[in-house]
């Protein structure tokens, strides 16, 4: 190894990325230590195999405390420009009193005064800081990180904090951040108005599990990526971003939801209902994902259909939607999305356009000329019913070749073998693939 460039060594080294490998390599050879203080990036994370050791009493005193194995890596670490500190399973512990540690601190890696211990020292050239606490110290322990990042980590560019109770006191201008991830913290309304004044150049943000929210707001001119996942039903959610063009948006049922981003090309949209739902026009709207029975969102959104060319919906309630003098039923779909190249079908949107079609066959109105990929989550309760469908479907969309049928878990093997066995018979020249899929499960590829 002594042998080999130190280029070359210092390459390997930053592949490593884990503390505990990096640990070995210094006490492994004289070069290796010398050359690991060199490292771009780190990944410091407490195994939950550590923090039980750290807490039975025939290992405990053996287990060198977790903090202080971030400090001694971290010390004189010369060009890190990532860093990422966590804990394996933030969640273990909670609610089990057999393993809740609320009064130990070790694992409370957002405490400002640990953080001030070894963050200064690095922050000259760290470009992304992640830290991942541990819930059962930490969710009670107000932290004010964020004013100490902000306050000495002029440069950075990407910061992800997990499972944490913020606060935004002291919280000063970071005009170079370009990503900002909050997952399972806590936040007021106030707070999130600070981070819109202190993080004017975002670019990208994720609010995952925030909560504390009552009447959020997003006001963030250069935000091009925003994912954003309620905890709670707020009373009110605003999003205006001019340059926004990509939006993942799933909430329970706020009063009012504004929408105010003209620019967006893809919006993925999980909501119960609402009240009130303002929307600006979406002119450059491409790929659109929407799972709601709520009416209004649904008309909204299909005034801007024909510029999309991706489309997952799933909905049960398209009769309600354009039944009152208007087609029910596919040819609805095809007629608001006719430009649409690729279409998923989710089981309760496939459920109520097949109960459409058993009251009215498609016509030639019912074309998606441009369809080359359909995918569909199906449930199989008439199986007469559901060929019927999906065959006349085939014969409308005449441009398609990939069709994927998922089948629920429930079906029998008997039924969804003759339902293979009938599409790829009828229609041999299809690309078929074949899946499984249940309610709160990960879907299962067959074939």
């Amino acid at each position: 190894m002594d042998a080999l460039p130190s280029v070359l060594i210092l390459e390997i080294l930053n592949r490593v990325n884990d503390f505990t490998d990096l640990v070995r390599c210094r006490l492994s050879s004289k070069t290796l230590n010398s050359l690991s203080y060199n490292v771009r990036s780190l990944n410091l994370f407490c195994s939950y195999d550590r923090y039980l050791k750290s807490k039975a009493p025939g290992t405990k005193a053996s287990v060198t405390p977790f903090k202080k194995v971030i400090k001694q890596v971290l010390q004189n670490l010369r060009n890190i420009e990532y860093v990422a500190i966590g804990v394996e399973k933030p969640f273990r512990g909670l609610f089990d009193d057999d393993d809740g540690d609320d009064e130990s601190d070790d694992l409370y890696l957002s405490d400002v005064n640990f953080v001030s211990e070894w963050l200064p020292e690095i922050s000259g050239s760290l470009r992304s800081l992640s830290v991942s606490d541990f819930w059962a110290q930490s969710c009670w322990r107000q932290s004010e990180v964020l004013s100490r990042i902000s306050s000495c980590c002029h440069v950075l560019l990407e910061l992800e904090l997990k499972n944490a109770w913020l606060s935004v006191k002291g919280l000063k201008p970071m005009p170079m951040l370009t990503s900002l991830t909050l997952e399972y913290v806590r936040l007021d309304d106030e707070d999130l108005d600070k981070v819109n004044q202190c993080f004017p150049s975002l670019e990208t943000l994720s609010l995952i599990g925030v909560g504390g929210l009552k009447e959020p707001k997003i006001h963030l001119w250069q935000l091009r990526t925003c994912h954003w996942t309620l905890s709670n039903a707020p009373i009110s959610l605003t999003i205006h971003a001019p340059n926004l063009t990509s939006l993942k948006l799933n909430c329970v049922k706020p009063r009012s939801l504004v929408l105010e981003a003209p620019l967006l090309s893809a919006l993925y949209l999980c909501i119960e209902g609402t009240d009130k739902f303002g929307l600006a026009c979406l002119y450059h709207l491409k790929s659109l994902c929407i799972k709601t029975a709520d009416i209004c969102i649904l008309g909204q959104l299909f005034q801007y259909g024909r510029t999309v060319k991706t489309l997952v919906v799933d909905s049960p309630k398209w009769d309600e939607l354009v039944g009152v003098g208007g087609e029910v039923g596919f040819g609805a779909l095809s007629s608001a999305f006719p430009n649409v190249c690729d279409l998923e079908l989710g089981p309760r949107a496939w459920s109520s356009l097949e109960m459409s079609f058993c009251m009215r066959s498609l016509n030639d109105g019912s074309r998606m000329k441009d369809l080359k990929r359909l995918m569909i989550y199906l449930g199989l309760s008439e199986f007469r019913v559901t060929c019927s469908f999906i065959s006349s479907l085939l014969d409308h969309c005449t441009n398609l070749s990939d069709v994927a049928l998922l089948i629920h878990r429930d079906v029998s093997f008997d039924v969804a073998s003759r339902l293979k066995s009938r599409c790829m018979t009828d229609f041999p020249g299809f690309r078929w693939r074949w899946g499984i899929w249940k309610e709160e499960t990960k879907d299962i590829w067959i074939s």
